[in-house]
């Protein structure tokens, strides 16, 4: 534990741009575990239930009492900001973590088997690709139903394709290298190259990739959830709480700005840190992007 806090430190002081990320994914992710404790609790975090109604408060703006404002229906802002923080980063996490294993474990059997499954799973991810993402993903959840596992399902099914293409083709170029012919004339199994030798040198990518596709998870779910087809009511899920602004725009501004600002937030942070983590762990491969 110790080896890995270090590290961490060591990543967090290594550019400012990593110290930055890491404070607002640290404050995002503290957030998102408290929201989904006090949710396991049946408590909420601030002085507001977020889903309890009160009419007499409905669209007060950001004041001393409710510092985000409330919505249509009284419910407070920032308690409904602060629960959906664990709704949509799980969702994320979930997605990802899905769309990894399965795009790593095709891209990983097509790049070291070749030939005719490679031309199989190949023509398969071009087949999800073939379509605009947030078409297909929007496909897949209203034939579930909507909800939010329908989001995660839709949205895995979306992203694989991604890391399939990502990790086939970093397998092709080190298929190539020496060290995988020397551990073949010392006489390696085909599981000892896959999981000894390949796998240790893609997975800095798959965390690489994970991480930046945080943001745009996050985007695409909150887009499921503004047409209707992610979280329903009285979730206090931010793409919901945009779509529910609509018809109070712009007078009641602050309905949309605060969970738009919390998904920029969010977006942002882990697009710092996937850029961080990409300079950490392979400088060669920042220094050209730059043009070094």
């Amino acid at each position: 534990m110790s080896s890995i806090l270090r590290r961490v430190w060591d990543f967090t002081r290594s550019s400012g741009q990593a110290t930055l990320a890491m404070m607002i994914v640290t404050l995002v992710a503290v957030t998102a575990l408290l929201a989904f404790g006090a949710y396991v609790a049946d408590s909420h975090l601030t002085a507001f239930d977020p889903l309890k109604m009160n009419i007499r408060a409905r669209l007060e703006p950001p004041g001393l009492e409710h510092w985000m404002g409330s919505d249509k229906i009284g419910r407070d802002m920032l308690s409904r900001v602060i629960a959906g923080s664990w709704i949509s980063l799980s969702v994320s996490m979930a997605v990802l973590f899905v769309a990894a294993i399965v795009g790593t474990t095709v891209g990983l059997v097509a790049g070291y088997v070749g030939g005719i499954v490679d031309e199989i799973l190949m023509r398969i991810t071009d087949l999800f690709l073939a379509f605009p993402a947030l078409i297909l993903a929007a496909a897949i959840a209203a034939s579930f139903g909507g909800g939010m596992l329908s989001t995660t399902v839709a949205l895995a099914a979306v992203f694989w394709p991604w890391y399939a293409r990502l990790i086939r083709s970093r397998i092709l170029s080190l298929k190539q290298q020496d060290f995988i012919a020397a551990s073949r004339c010392l006489g390696a199994s085909h599981t000892r190259l896959i999981f000894s030798s390949l796998l240790p040198m893609v997975w800095p990518l798959v965390i690489v990739q994970a991480t930046t596709d945080v943001g745009f998870v996050i985007l695409a779910a909150s887009g499921l959830s503004f047409l209707g087809l992610g979280a329903q009511p009285p979730t206090p899920e931010w793409g919901a709480m945009i779509f529910d602004s609509l018809t109070h725009q712009p007078a009641s501004w602050w309905l949309a700005v605060f969970p738009g600002g919390a998904i920029a937030l969010v977006a942002i942070g882990f697009n710092l840190l996937g850029d961080s983590l990409r300079d950490y762990l392979d400088p060669s491969l920042g220094a050209s992007e730059a043009g070094v």
